[in-house]
């Protein structure tokens, strides 16, 4: 991201509700060191550089919130130019969402489905072994998608998730995970879900839970902190989100990952030092690859779109 993005900055409304910055309350401080940034500064699942805007707490909705974010443009060029390196993490994150959609699959069907922010879809074939006939993926990163195998790139869209790319209630589910974090405007997401779901379609989601006590441990060492995101949920800020644009049968609960020790070392608040130490052990004793579930403050959230 450039000096002149940085600049280009204006201040908006809570993104939930809609409340005034002026009544919320700083939660994390500004912190930007532009030598820090680089090609991967927005890419996924990167090494934490502990960098982020001023975040406020909105203190009707409980969201937290870069009060002045960068333009939607902005974003998006970013997002577009980020490099791709997180093929195995996506893997092993796919095996875990799958677990949320599998008890949506059984109690009905699940035709066609859409997945906003889909890396390089490798939850679309997760989405094709449950009997879902069309899938779509949509994706910013043109990295992403170029490490994406042949017959998987003519499900992915490249660009910016728009409702008017799709035709209206024409999915069964859209899931967007760890994505409403960077976006702009998450509400606005929200309710073009809403538009595209068919009656009793399934909107599902995995947000980071600042309020977990994994991350209120780590406090600014935590991964969450990050300039990449626009904003970061509580329990009862996707609750509001979900319940504020039409959704019903909403369910808010903790999620666990899983991952190998590799990558949760990666996450660790250690020093890059400590990092290439544990790094070298694990890989010694041969279980730098061994999966480890593990809660680190992250939610699932389902809601439906009524029926008529």
């Amino acid at each position: 991201m450039t000096q002149m993005q940085l600049e280009n900055r204006h201040e908006r409304l809570c993104p939930v509700c809609g409340s005034s910055p002026e009544a919320a309350k700083i939660y994390f401080e500004e912190h930007i060191d532009t030598s820090k940034l680089n090609e991967f500064s927005f890419a996924s699942r990167k090494a934490p550089e502990y960098l982020c805007y001023q975040m406020v707490q909105c203190h009707r909705c409980d969201l937290v919130y870069v009060d002045r974010p960068p333009s939607q443009s902005a974003l998006a060029e970013v997002y577009h130019a980020a490099e791709y390196d997180s093929s195995e993490e996506a893997a092993d994150a796919a095996r875990a969402y799958a677990g949320i959609v599998s008890g949506l699959a059984k109690k009905r069907p699940l035709k066609d489905a859409l997945e906003i922010g889909t890396g390089t879809g490798v939850f679309l074939d997760v989405l094709k072994s449950f009997g879902c006939e069309n899938v779509a993926g949509i994706e910013p990163s043109s990295a992403a998608i170029a490490a994406a195998p042949d017959y998987r790139r003519p499900w992915i869209r490249e660009g910016i998730f728009r409702e008017s790319d799709y035709a209206p209630e024409s999915f069964d589910l859209i899931c967007c995970f760890m994505t409403l974090e960077h976006v702009r405007e998450p509400k606005e997401i929200a309710s073009s879900v809403m538009n595209l779901l068919r009656p009793g379609g399934a909107f599902v989601t995995v947000t980071h839970d600042y309020r977990s006590p994994v991350n209120k441990l780590m406090g600014k060492r935590s991964p969450i902190i990050d300039i990449e995101h626009m904003q970061l949920f509580s329990q009862r800020s996707i609750g509001t989100l979900f319940d504020s644009t039409g959704y019903v049968d909403v369910t808010v609960r903790p999620f666990a990952n899983r991952y190998a020790l590799r990558y949760w070392t990666r996450l660790a608040p250690l020093s890059p030092r400590l990092k290439k130490m544990a790094s070298s052990l694990l890989s010694t004793l041969g279980i730098d690859g061994l999966k480890l579930s593990v809660n680190v403050g992250n939610t699932a959230a389902i809601g439906f779109k009524p029926t008529r």
